[in-house]
């Protein structure tokens, strides 16, 4: 397999593979993003594999050569936490960041493909309940109107916008949603017959909407998935139109499946894991190049990879740090060791 294996993780930056997952790299020296520095969000831009967006501790950061190296994007976010990245599928001069603890809470955008950047309307308490400083965990875009972006907050809510993220509106208290802890925001198109899919992961439920939000319906995690709660991640798969679902019994957690689905979410079926987790499963990694593969990583720090389209997974000899986003490119990046210390 050629291409780029990226793990951001909260301890050690990005560690890469460019061959397959035989040997891994830290970032070497004067990287914008430290070599033992904290990740959180990773995405391969959808028109140019080469270039890699990251958010990490020092800010919004990218990369142009597949992750081998990263500079920093001057923005309002210098500094600050970067929990979650979006980029437009059809314009992608827009560009969307969302930060969180231990910064504060903020929505930003680019219209000029991250020359510049604003910070958005939406004011999000310092302080919440469950996790004391709230996250931006997921930003998503409507592939089919990309005028609408959602977000949300761990713990803040579900927003909407319908023009390119100028104003928003709050819509968990008002439209059945009954959490406030969002944990990630994923959309399946029309096709045939089915309508446009909404998935909203709550810590722990799953609710869908295929009235573009309008009215929702939702279970709780623990009655459909073998008791599990904590409901991490839901990751359409490329190619097929098939869903994966990654849940666990808590954050960090001592169990976790995945789950995945061929009806659109309406059912659900545990897959095949040939090694038993050691965490909650964190992060999804794929790309529409190659359909059939999937990275998951686990909060604790196990990397799992399917070949089959997420059916069956398999767990990485690496152990890592805690892994908070995964990726995979096509683009094969000169990562290179750099110079160990001599003693």
């Amino acid at each position: 397999m050629k291409g780029t294996i990226l793990v951001g993780t909260a301890s050690q930056g990005f560690l890469r593979s460019v061959d397959d997952g035989a040997s891994w790299h830290r970032l070497g020296l004067k990287e914008a993003i430290e070599f033992d520095g904290v990740v959180r969000s990773v995405l391969v831009h959808p028109h140019d594999p080469k270039v890699i967006l990251a958010g990490a501790d020092s800010g919004f950061c990218i990369s142009t050569d597949g992750g081998a190296h990263f500079s920093l994007v001057d923005s309002p976010m210098n500094g600050q936490a970067v929990w979650s990245i979006a980029i437009d599928p059809a314009n992608p001069s827009y560009i969307y960041a969302g930060t969180g603890a231990p910064s504060r809470a903020a929505m930003f955008r680019s219209t000029d493909a991250g020359k510049s950047w604003e910070r958005l309307s939406p004011e999000i308490p310092e302080f919440c309940q469950g996790v004391n400083r709230p996250r931006i965990l997921t930003i998503y875009i409507n592939p089919s109107d990309t005028a609408q972006v959602w977000f949300g907050v761990e713990e803040g809510g579900l927003w909407r916008s319908d023009d390119h993220g100028t104003t928003w509106r709050r819509l968990d208290p008002e439209c059945g949603i009954t959490n406030s802890d969002i944990h990630c925001i994923s959309m399946l198109p029309a096709s045939g017959q089915q309508p446009h899919r909404i998935f909203v992961a709550t810590v722990n439920s799953v609710f869908t909407s295929t009235d573009g939000g309008k009215a929702w319906t939702g279970a709780a995690s623990k009655d459909r998935f073998e008791g599990l709660y904590y409901t991490r991640a839901v990751q359409p798969l490329a190619g097929d139109g098939a869903l994966m679902l990654a849940v666990g019994d808590g954050t960090p957690g001592t169990k976790s499946r995945l789950y995945r689905s061929t009806d659109r979410g309406d059912s659900w079926a545990p897959v095949l894991l040939h090694a038993e987790p050691n965490s909650t499963f964190w992060a999804f990694g794929l790309h529409s190049a190659d359909p059939d593969l999937v990275f998951a990583g686990t909060k604790y720090g196990d990397l799992f990879r399917s070949l089959d389209g997420g059916r069956s997974w398999f767990k990485e000899w690496r152990a890592f740090p805690e892994i908070t986003a995964v990726a995979w490119t096509p683009f094969e990046a000169p990562v290179r060791a750099h110079p160990r210390s001599i003693t």
